[in-house]
């Protein structure tokens, strides 16, 4: 009985312990269902909240049906002769450039580094972002960002660049809109012509041209690569500014390319062993002085644009080069020991065409431009408007004129060596520069008639008509001389120096075309024939003897001023005017640096190179009014040269005083510091 009375007795316990199951499987199953209700809720709260923070953000940005992209600012490209770039300029630094004119592996390398899944994403990709955190948690500090292409050019054409949460929103609805109005392809290009490249470049065209000297279609592989691999920090991965760190982003950018087969891997090998390197500014940045000139005259043949457009010049890359080659080379060589720290130099056609433009010994030091808005006495370089003042009154190379001391009130003007001729001729006395004679012709003629002959050749600067103005006072450019003298080699017509020849719109359209323009004729074939054979002389037996160029003629005139604080040389050929000025920018003194000497040398390095290969044009009217031969051997033999000329020669620097040619001459008594001046070659 006890025994079945304790079987009883367990067998509620039994039952009892089967009705407890289901009611904790009624709780479990109760707690799971507040769970996801409530994640529900919450979720579709989140999502609402999200809706409405969306909605907000997107409140602050303008209504989507009348978001453009705004227009790029545009750039001027302005080409040399050849067709070459010279140098752009706007804000962008480079034109705008279509992706299908790119080589395919240059886009390639920014989607394969910015963002790989570019052609699957809808503008902001989950995946990306994810993979993005990702890696960042793994890594000290940011490794990755998350924004894709499209975003970053949300950013760039609509936002500031300030990092927070409301614009990452703001970007990521405008990276919607972006790929909802444009394809993928025209999302990167605008991409590429807008990103910042650092030093001024906008857009992958500027970019290569800033970096590599080439335009974005002609880049290499390695190039692509850090040009893919640099907007990442612009300031700190610049080639030019840090080129290990730039070529040890490219090798990331060429990993992530081939790993996405985007290009072979033996490519990619290649790559890797000839890594990209900046290329060197060419010309060392003196085209920027041709830029800077451009950019002034531009509005007198354009007005208002908002596309990209060309201009086309008449500058000679070659000539451009070899005349800063000529200026710097001089000036490093000799310019501490004669204290001279600038100069410039200006080549052009006897039409006008600018074919070399030098400001400055360097652009990237100083970007004034010496040559077009400096303005300095020009001695006695301005002594031919004088000259011409008195042929065009019936004067002749072969008029003679006192060369003796002269006052005019209180003023006693001296010749640079302190001696006088006596009668010599005009051709001698230009040739010479000797200061008394083109002083008497400037009285004979009137200080009004000078200043109207070199304006009526050019000269636009204002001249003050005085008797000083015979020894080159008044301030002028050295393109208004270099212009002035152009008359003179094309035979007789006036010319407005020019850079200019068309400008062209984006789409090709011909905005501006010069035409034939330029002051008319200034001078009669006789005049330009005699001041031509006076200038001639200055080759043959005067202050610009160390400058000529064997088998070709050639005029010209030096100018020193006072106290040796400006040094010119302008000089011509039939086909090439050339001028060269030397000094230093604060007016301070030059060591003796005198047009006879640095100016010509320089002058000549550069002609003889310019000119090479050329035929010689013969100048206009020399051969009627050259000096014969015998005349000049029966004058020298009138009288031996003096022993400061004799010296003069042998050094080359300085050519002996021009030999008697009518009455006797008197000579002051020479002293010491004069002859010393000659031996060194110092002198007008």
């Amino acid at each position: 009985m006890a025994k079945r009375s304790g079987g009883t007795s367990r067998q509620p316990t039994k039952a009892t312990g089967r009705s407890k199951a289901p009611g904790r499987g009624r709780r479990r199953r109760s707690w799971l269902g507040r769970l996801t209700y409530a994640t529900v809720v919450l979720g579709l709260w989140g999502v609402i909240g999200l809706a409405g923070l969306i909605a907000y953000h997107a409140s602050q940005l303008p209504p989507i049906d009348q978001l453009a992209v705004p227009k790029r600012p545009p750039n001027i490209a302005i080409l040399a002769s050849d067709g070459s770039l010279l140098a752009n300029r706007g804000e962008t630094g480079g034109r705008v450039v279509s992706i299908k004119e790119l080589p395919p592996y240059l886009p390639r390398a920014f989607v394969a580094i910015e963002d790989r899944r570019f052609y699957q994403h809808f503008g902001v990709d989950p995946v990306g972002i994810l993979r993005a955190i990702g890696q960042n948690l793994t890594r000290r500090g940011v490794a990755q960002g998350g924004s894709t292409l499209t975003q970053q050019l949300a950013k760039n054409l609509f936002l500031t660049p300030e990092r927070s949460a409301s614009r990452k929103i703001q970007e990521a609805i405008l990276a919607l809109w972006l790929e909802h109005k444009y394809s993928k392809d025209e999302i990167l290009e605008l991409y590429l012509n807008r990103v910042y490249f650092g030093a001024g470049a906008y857009g992958v065209e500027a970019a290569a041209q800033r970096y590599f000297g080439k335009p974005a279609k002609e880049v290499s592989l390695a190039q692509a690569a850090m040009l893919g691999g640099l907007v990442q920090a612009p300031s700190r991965l610049a080639p030019n500014r840090n080129l290990p760190a730039a070529q040890a982003r490219a090798a990331q950018v060429l990993a992530a390319m081939q790993e996405l087969a985007f290009v072979p891997a033996q490519d990619v090998k290649v790559a890797l062993a000839q890594p990209a390197r900046p290329a060197n500014a060419r010309g060392g940045g003196s085209a920027n002085y041709v830029a800077d000139l451009v950019m002034d005259v531009l509005d007198d043949y354009v007005g208002k644009f908002d596309t990209d457009i060309t201009v086309q010049t008449t500058v000679d890359t070659g000539m451009q080069a070899l005349a800063e080659k000529a200026l710097t080379d001089e000036l490093n060589a000799k310019g501490a020991r004669f204290n001279v720290s600038q100069g410039a130099v200006v080549s052009m056609r006897p039409d006008g065409a600018i074919r070399a433009l030098i400001g400055g010994r360097d652009y990237a030091q100083s970007q004034f431009n010496r040559a077009t808005t400096a303005k300095r006495q020009p001695g006695s370089s301005f002594k031919p408007f004088v000259y011409l003042a008195a042929v065009e009154r019936g004067a002749t190379p072969d008029s003679v004129r006192e060369d003796a001391p002269i006052r005019i009130g209180n003023w006693a003007p001296e010749n640079y060596s302190h001696r006088y001729e006596g009668a010599v001729t005009l051709r001698t006395a230009l040739a010479q520069s000797l200061n008394t004679v083109a002083v008497r012709l400037g009285q004979e003629v009137g200080p009004k008639a000078v200043v109207q002959t070199a304006q009526k050749l050019g000269i636009t600067s204002p001249l003050q008509a005085n008797g000083s103005i015979a020894l080159g006072t008044s301030e002028v450019t050295l393109l208004e001389m270099v212009g002035a003298y152009g008359a003179f080699a094309n035979g007789g017509t006036g010319v407005i120096p020019y850079v200019v020849t068309a400008v062209k719109g984006q789409d090709g359209k011909v905005l501006y075309k010069r035409a034939d323009s330029g002051l008319g004729r200034v001078m009669s074939a006789d005049a330009d024939g005699m001041m031509n054979a006076m200038m001639h002389e200055t080759f043959v037996s005067g202050t610009g003897k160390k400058a000529d160029i064997p088998g070709w003629d050639l005029a010209g005139k030096s100018g020193t001023t006072q106290d040796y604080r400006d040094a010119w040389f302008i000089g011509f050929s039939g086909s090439l005017v050339t001028g060269v000025w030397l000094g230093n920018d604060d007016g301070e003194l030059t060591k003796k640096v005198s047009g006879g000497n640095l100016p010509a040398e320089i002058w000549k390095t550069y002609m003889t190179q310019a000119l090479k290969g050329q035929a010689p044009v013969p100048l206009p009217g020399l051969n009627r009014w050259r000096r014969a031969p015998e005349t000049t051997a029966s004058v020298a033999s009138a009288a031996p040269p003096s022993p400061a000329g004799i010296l003069g020669q042998i050094f080359g620097d300085q050519e002996a005083p021009a030999p008697r040619q009518a009455a006797p001459t008197r000579r002051a008594q020479k002293d010491d510091r004069n002859f010393i001046e000659k031996l060194f070659g110092i002198g007008d």
